[in-house]
């Protein structure tokens, strides 16, 4: 129930974390193709949080 609790958490920080870069840095002329339309930086940044939030290794318990 941790993993689903942490990769949730992953993709709402990083779809917030995307939403924010639009809001701030983003190209508002509408030439560039991601950080122009919110939703596809919102889109990206919840695959990188998604990404960073799922455990690589399984730790080894004694």
């Amino acid at each position: 129930m941790k993993l689903y609790i942490k990769i949730f958490l992953g993709l709402a920080l990083g779809s917030i974390a995307g939403y924010l870069y639009y809001f701030f840095i983003g190209c508002h002329s509408g030439s560039c193709p991601i950080s122009s339309n919110p939703f596809i930086s919102s889109g990206y940044g919840a695959l990188v949080g998604l990404i960073l939030s799922i455990p690589t290794k399984k730790k080894n318990e004694k």
